[in-house]
């Protein structure tokens, strides 16, 4: 199979599909690769070190477009990249389609094999493709968190961890998966006070047993999470509903009545945003002032620490980058139910029922698609 690695175009997106060792691996399973000419400059890896991995560098994105039979990249393709796809070519990347109608339709349009990370599943009921950058999303939240905090930044003027004599910022993590474990980790380690609310008691367990008394485990209820949003200085939304929209969680309402200078960094802003208030930044101008309150919704956060992001993301996507090059879309997504669960668009049809019920299209099951493809 032919592979093209575009380079990223998203704003201030450093990161790359592939690495120079990913692509040797699919060179020496047998396959052909090509990447757009300075595609992993943005984190230190030269044309040479692609060529000395195997692949041939090609000058457009059109080129990388016109040869590959799949392309991997990062981020949701761009209306530009959207316009290049063909019929039967496979896309494997992040997509995010529940709040991107316009993405959507393009995709169904195109006729591609369209597969997304953040719905490929596990045997445990995880998101190993979304996993690591959830990660890094997480712990980042806390960094931006406190940097909004900063009177500079028209935040409350606190630091998180406070000082001998001075009360810590309180931290309020919505939703305790893989985001919100990370950004208590990294708020706790800070010195804050902080709270994580979920609806899963299993998790609230989990919190309890991995953070004891340095972490409030507490039930979210609509009184709950009202009286600990109010209270909180910082506020990081973390809840995901895979493949669909996020649940608005935190009102407009909310907001009015949270303290001034208090800050939330929304890290579901790729599936929409769990605050009512939230609207996608970039890393150009990552904030935006609301009653008062300062919000931080950088809808690809990982693309500030590129190279740590491009590498966690390498080691979980090779090996279903190989299988799909190894056996075709269709028989490696046949003979895995969790990757099929991460086919989204096909051949025109909607495969991916959360998307189809957000937009009110026709869904497909992926399994028929696929036997009819």
């Amino acid at each position: 199979m032919i592979i093209g690695v575009p380079k990223e175009i998203k704003n201030h997106e450093y990161r790359v599909g592939m690495v120079p060792a990913s692509v040797r691996e699919l060179i020496n399973h047998g396959h052909q690769v090509f990447v757009e000419t300075n595609a992993g400059t943005g984190i230190g890896f030269t044309n040479e070190d692609y060529i000395q991995a195997g692949a041939e560098i090609l000058d457009t994105a059109a080129d990388v477009f016109a040869k590959a039979d799949m392309i991997v990249k990062v981020k949701e393709p761009q209306a530009v990249e959207r316009a290049m796809l063909r019929e039967g070519q496979i896309l494997f990347t992040y997509l995010h389609l529940a709040p991107d109608l316009p993405q959507t339709e393009d995709l169904v349009k195109s006729k591609s094999i369209c597969i997304a990370y953040e719905t490929v599943t596990d045997p445990r009921g995880g998101l190993p493709l979304l996993a690591p950058m959830s990660e890094v999303a997480g712990r980042m939240s806390i960094q931006a968190g406190a940097q909004a905090l900063e009177k500079s930044n028209a935040g409350r003027g606190m630091l998180l961890g406070g000082v001998p004599g001075v009360e810590p910022a309180k931290v309020v993590v919505i939703g305790g998966g893989m985001v919100g474990n990370n950004a208590a980790q990294m708020a706790v380690g800070m010195g804050a006070d902080v709270v994580i609310l979920d609806r899963n008691t299993d998790v609230l367990r989990r919190v309890d047993a991995q953070f004891g008394n340095r972490v409030k485990a507490i039930y979210s209820t609509a009184d709950a999470l009202e009286k600990h949003v109010l209270e909180a200085d910082l506020v990081i939304g973390g809840v995901l509903i895979p493949g669909a929209a996020a649940p608005k969680l935190v009102t407009a309402d909310h907001i009015k009545r949270m303290k001034p200078g208090a800050a939330i960094v929304d890290v579901a802003i790729d599936q929409g945003g769990c605050i009512e208030t939230s609207k996608a930044t970039t890393h150009a101008e990552p904030t935006y002032i609301v009653d008062n309150v300062v919000h931080y919704c950088v809808a690809n956060m990982p693309g500030a620490v590129p190279r740590t992001s491009t590498f966690a993301l390498n080691n979980a996507t090779l090996p279903y980058i190989i299988k799909l090059a190894n056996k075709g879309y269709k028989a490696a997504l046949l003979e895995d139910q969790h990757f099929m669960n991460g086919l989204n668009v096909l051949n025109g049809k909607i495969t991916c029922k959360e998307v189809a019920e957000g937009f009110d299209m026709e869904f497909v099951d992926p399994r028929a698609a696929l036997e009819s493809a």
